[in-house]
């Protein structure tokens, strides 16, 4: 169930490891910044923030991910080339961790984009993404190969075809057309409501099964769009179905996870690697093994039982 036969993918954005066999590397977490509603945001149109309040939130994001083994980025909501490149020059100011932009129209997002070329940071730079939406696939490769970028999302979707199948039938037609052509290639299998994410989840395990790429998706567009929990339980309440179908989400299958807003962080890191530890016990049952990587979160808060697990006894016979 969690051990594939096709060799997967691993990729590195900005030394960051994205992909691999279940367990094997924690799921890389993507935050989102200066989106709408975003109380540091004080001027879309200025680009003008909160800077110490944006600085903190990204320190505080670094620490969980040092507490707890699980790697991260941030994905910047701009509107603008003009607005994007406020943000940009601040992120690179204020961290080394990877990032991505996150703009709607792609005419928009191509002129950024540019940007990041200009400076030279294209090792650390996600493109989020080549879309299914997309009316001239190979045009978009072409000028990203010509801007130098390396690593890529590509969205996988079908309307005609919801199911898991439909998404990686999506998929194969678009990597056909040139997008598999990148240095990273991770896919989002595109999350439409709170449980329609097991489509998604299924369609990571479909992906992984016959191509071995890395998947994930914005499991916070599930949690995140149902207002209704709010008014069921409450923000607290609210806040528990995010850390439980956010964690839940990393452990199937998913090797990336847009987690929502930095503000967030708290919950999502403690919940994913909590999901994560689960995992990797689920992964010794069938295979014997914890994987080495000392960032698991397993082997940061239980090096004891792990002791004890590898001395054997334990697994399922």
């Amino acid at each position: 169930m969690f051990r594939f036969d096709t060799e997967q993918k691993v990729f590195q954005i900005g030394g960051v490891k994205v992909g691999g066999q279940p367990g094997d590397n924690p799921p890389l977490l993507i935050a989102s910044m200066f989106h709408n509603k975003d109380r540091i945001l004080e001027d879309r149109k200025t680009a003008k923030f909160d800077r110490q309040k944006a600085v903190e939130l990204i320190r505080k994001q670094e620490e969980l991910t040092r507490s707890t083994g699980v790697p991260s980025m941030v994905a910047m909501v701009a509107n603008t080339p003009d607005e994007a490149r406020v943000y940009i020059d601040f992120f690179l100011e204020t961290t080394d961790m990877p990032f991505g932009i996150d703009m709607w129209v792609a005419e928009q997002r191509a002129k950024a984009t540019e940007y990041i070329s200009k400076l030279g940071v294209q090792d650390r730079f996600l493109y989020n993404s080549i879309t299914p939406w997309d009316k001239d696939v190979p045009g978009q490769v072409k000028k990203l190969k010509d801007l130098g970028i390396k690593h890529v999302v590509v969205q996988a979707f079908d309307d005609r075809d919801q199911s898991p199948a439909g998404r990686l039938k999506s998929l194969e037609s678009i990597l056909a057309q040139g997008a598999d052509s990148f240095d990273t290639v991770i896919v989002d299998t595109s999350v439409m409501n709170l449980p329609a994410t097991s489509f998604s989840l299924l369609a990571n395990r479909l992906i992984k099964e016959k191509l071995g790429l890395p998947c994930g998706g914005a499991y916070s567009n599930g949690t995140h769009m149902w207002k209704e929990s709010k008014e069921l339980w409450g923000l607290e309440g609210f806040k528990a179905v995010d850390a439980v179908v956010q964690g839940m989400a990393s452990a199937l299958w998913s090797d990336f996870n847009f987690y929502g807003p930095i503000v967030t962080a708290p919950r999502i890191f403690p919940a994913v690697a909590s999901a994560q530890m689960l995992l990797a016990t689920l992964v010794f049952n069938e295979t014997g093994q914890i994987p080495d990587n000392p960032e698991l979160p397993i082997r940061k808060c239980f090096a004891g039982f792990i002791e004890k697990l590898e001395m054997g006894g334990t697994r399922r016979k």
